[in-house]
């Protein structure tokens, strides 16, 4: 609370705050500038000094056995140290053919946005040798790269004889949304086959011959993939029995129920075997073990009327202790009309695969709805993988019977949705200036358990660190606990984030690349109880000061609540502690002049009230702040 004794000393400092505080009201909506320039001045944030604008840092290939960093950007890869992306960096040029941009630019295309040779694939394919693609000015082309050297004498090399085309493996379009995975030689990828795009088609390439068995999608609207856009790829081993891993991809399609002409767009998952060479008369060079189910993020509302998040944007596998459970975070946009928003659900594979599991679903033409099929299912079951475990007479996919093939081509189309874990989304985002793009999880363990860290890109150029906390009723609570703009405001979208072993964030974006700390437990203040209110994993409170919590650490006086974030039961014994339990920190200004009060406090988590009592008062009075969103001053004028 505010006394009324003259403080000469407080009264000199008020000139320079009052001048910060109309600069950030100044630039107010304008520019977050000033925050990226303070996270760079930190070393919270390294830029690539390699970024440059309309560079499109699309890809990032981390391989950490080798403690290398590779970028695909606009006509070159970069090599990079991830512990240092600055020390000593590799640069690769790969610009596309002269002839194909004049040809790209004759096509309408942006010479500077598209007619570019813009690398999208980065595989490690063995030890030596990476697989790369690019889309060559509309006119994709893959290669062999070839890393050589160790430590600062390391250089790429593209093999010249092993250019080919790119065509079904990389998208024709840099801004297209694309998903692909290399694994056993195998190069899965979701794409358009075509330079207009419209046939988009999940396939398999490559593979050690003589075993190159070139495999996609069927071509049919009503009932496979429709206008897709792919978002990711994975291996997943379904049982300890090899002949049963499958790769699953998640895309969101184009969807037209039997009820109107009108599309939706609807977030899939979908699944086919590895070991899937086609049919032998029908499906020929096509899945035969194709199945896709619909992913569901919405907020259950009144009278069974549920708020959908229908447009998947990115997913990420956190894994398990069981390689084959992996938990599946999936970031969804709306399509609404009405209003903006962003959420976050989480899903199970034992889930997913159930759906898989289910029934089928039907539909009799392309005017009809689909319902639950309820005929007989042939032998084996549609989507089975072949395997000689299960029936020695089905050692591949040419030996299905036809029923099976007819079956599986007109039922692709699983009738269960699959629901997030918790029945609802477990973060939201309503009505922000920006949207979702990306995600990132890393599992931190603290002094009081597991928890998952969400690093959320946005399409504003920023990140948002968040954790979500079960307590014990199974409410969740969302806590932000930092949002970083690490990019220019706007900037059209964040394509990359990855955390890696050293704990760091690597975040790609239109114009660069930027190194992130995963732990800033300096800005924390420097006490106790703000420290405890932080609620941040990767942080905790040693004694002397708020330090990254190394669970490993022989330290005794760490002081961490992240589920209930209470200082009062952990820093009893500090001063910063008894100030926290008592709720109240004096200050005295002069009668009839300006004072100003700390409104932001350095842990998000904690509110900061101030309250005035005036002479001969009896009670005190509540000072109310101005709310000025996402301006971050240390101090707030306001006249006694």
């Amino acid at each position: 609370m505010l006394g009324f004794y003259p403080s000469l000393l407080r009264l000199r400092a008020l000139v320079k705050c009052h001048y910060v505080f109309q600069k950030y009201l100044k630039n107010y909506n304008v520019s977050l500038l000033p925050q990226r320039a303070k996270l760079i001045h930190s070393r919270s944030v390294v830029p690539f000094v390699g970024s440059s604008e309309g560079q499109r840092f699309q890809t990032v290939l981390l391989d950490e056995e080798k403690s290398r960093l590779l970028l695909g950007a606009k006509d070159h890869i970069y090599l990079l140290d991830p512990d240092n992306i600055n020390k000593h960096p590799k640069k690769l040029s790969w610009p596309a053919p002269r002839d194909r941009v004049d040809i790209c630019i004759l096509a309408g295309k942006n010479p500077l946005t598209e007619c570019a040779n813009f690398i999208r694939v980065l595989h490690i394919y063995n030890r030596t040798h990476i697989y790369t693609c690019g889309t060559g000015a509309f006119h994709p082309t893959c290669a062999f790269l070839e890393v050589k050297g160790h430590k600062e004498d390391t250089w790429l090399h593209i093999h010249s004889n092993t250019v080919e085309s790119g065509r079904m493996k990389c998208p024709f379009d840099p801004h297209q949304p694309f998903a692909s995975v290399l694994t056993d030689h195998y190069l899965y990828a979701g794409t358009t086959s075509d330079f207009l795009g419209k046939d988009s088609m999940f396939s398999r390439s490559l593979g050690p011959p003589p075993d190159q068995h070139y495999i996609r999608t069927d071509i049919s609207e009503d009932y496979w993939i429709n206008e897709g856009k792919f978002i990711s790829a994975h291996p997943i081993a379904d049982t300890y029995n090899p002949d049963d891993d499958k790769i699953y991809f998640f895309f969101r399609e184009a969807s037209r129920d039997g009820s109107t002409k009108d599309k939706t767009v609807l977030s899939r998952v979908a699944r086919i075997c590895q070991n899937d060479v086609g049919g032998l008369r029908s499906l020929t060079n096509k899945w035969t073990t194709f199945l896709k189910a619909r992913l569901v993020c919405s907020i259950p509302g009144p009278d069974g009327v549920d708020t959908h998040f229908d447009e998947l944007q990115d997913i990420f596998l956190l894994p398990r202790r069981d390689e084959r459970n992996p938990m599946v975070y999936g970031v969804f946009t709306t399509t609404s009309s009405i209003f903006r928003g962003s959420a976050v659900c989480v899903y199970n594979m034992e889930d997913i695969r159930a759906v898989f599991n289910g029934p089928y679903a039907h539909k009799e033409g392309p005017d009809h709805r689909w319902v639950e099929y309820e005929g007989r299912i042939p032998y084996p079951r549609p989507g089975t993988c072949p395997s000689r475990t299960y029936d020695p007479h089905i050692k591949t996919t040419k030996d299905f019977p036809d029923e099976v093939i007819s079956f599986i081509r007109l039922h692709p189309l699983m009738y269960n949705f699959v629901h997030p874990m918790t029945g609802r989304p477990i973060f939201t985002r309503i009505n922000t200036e920006y949207r979702l793009t990306q995600i990132v999880v890393d599992h931190v363990a603290a002094e009081d358990g597991q928890y998952a860290v969400m690093f959320l890109g946005t399409d504003m150029g920023s990140v948002l660190k968040v954790v979500s906390i079960t307590q014990e009723n199974w409410y969740t609570e969302e806590i932000i606990l930092e949002e970083l703009q690490v990019f220019k405001v706007y900037v059209a979208n964040i394509v990359y984030v990855c955390v890696c072993v050293q704990q760091q964030l690597f975040v790609g974006g239109s114009d660069g690349l930027v190194q992130v700390s995963l732990h800033r437990c300096h800005i924390y203040g420097q006490g106790c109880a703000e420290c405890c209110l932080a609620r941040d994993p990767y942080c905790a409170w040693d004694g002397t000061q708020c330090s990254r919590y190394i669970p490993a650490s022989k330290r005794r006086a760490r002081r961490q609540d992240i589920k209930h974030g209470d200082p009062s039961s952990h820093c009893w014994d500090t001063e910063d502690g008894k100030e926290a339990y008592e709720g109240e920190k004096v200050l005295y200004g002069v009668e009839s002049n300006s004072s100003f009060l700390e409104c932001v406090s350095q842990s998000q988590q904690a509110l900061v009230r101030w309250f005035v009592l005036k002479p001969g008062a009896d009670h005190r009075q509540e000072v109310y702040v101005m709310h000025l969103g996402d301006i971050h001053t240390n101090c707030f004028p306001f006249l006694l």
